[in-house]
């Protein structure tokens, strides 16, 4: 098997809690989540111009994706949350971002034992001041992609490519990590080794550990 080179993570779900499509499904208990996912953010296994999608490429605003989605999520009984400076909903408090504190343990093992780190994920601009305070990212991650910045999201296999020439390493020298099953499925069809990150990732996190031969730090 080609050494692991670098292993790139996704970010809600897998870094972060709080953040994955089933966590904002979950805002509205008292619908069924399935619908709730696709009224706001479209068929996430494909990459279409559901608005939500378009949003996560930057090409319209938060705004914008609010305006276009409106009457079908308020016609389920779905009120939107309100964006100023930081995200606001008015039926329940600020989206529960919070760290995944033995995944960014995890990070600190590999980084010392010299594998290369990049987070890739479906993002949008909107919700940035919300996330990026929980942790020193930049310092973290030798790369970051993020979709609305770079025009592409998941699964788009382009968007798979391009995390791996920034890193500048072979699909076969990477693992990729993510909470949702089809970016997985994106990842090994460009050539990456995919792990499906379950529940608080314990699972992936060994899997990772035992592909790399990173042990977890003395002290951690």
């Amino acid at each position: 098997m080609q050494q692991t080179r670098a292993v790139i993570f996704d970010l809600g779900g897998v870094l972060m809690t709080g953040g994955s499509p089933n966590d904002f499904a979950k805002r509205h208990p008292e619908l069924d989540p399935e619908m709730v996912k696709e009224l706001l953010m479209g068929p996430y296994h494909l990459d279409t111009d559901h608005p939500w999608h378009r949003v996560e490429r930057g090409e319209i605003t938060w705004t914008e994706m609010q305006a276009a989605t409106r009457p079908a999520l308020e016609a389920a009984g779905i009120v939107q949350p309100k964006l100023d400076g930081a995200i606001r909903e008015p039926k329940a408090p600020r989206p529960a971002f919070g760290r995944n504190e033995p995944m960014i343990a995890l990070l600190g093992d590999l980084r010392a034992a010299g594998i290369r780190l990049g987070m890739l994920t479906n993002n949008v601009a909107a919700l940035r001041p919300a996330w990026w305070p929980l942790a020193d990212w930049s310092t973290l991650f030798d790369d970051i992609v993020d979709s609305h910045e770079v025009g592409v999201r998941k699964p788009d296999p382009a968007i798979y490519h391009l995390s791996l020439r920034r890193l500048g390493v072979a699909a076969s020298e990477a693992l990729f990590l993510d909470d949702l099953i089809h970016n997985v499925n994106a990842a090994v069809a460009v050539g990456m080794v995919g792990i499906h990150v379950h529940n608080d990732g314990t699972d992936a996190i060994a899997r990772v550990r035992e592909l790399t031969g990173v042990a977890a730090a003395a002290n951690g």
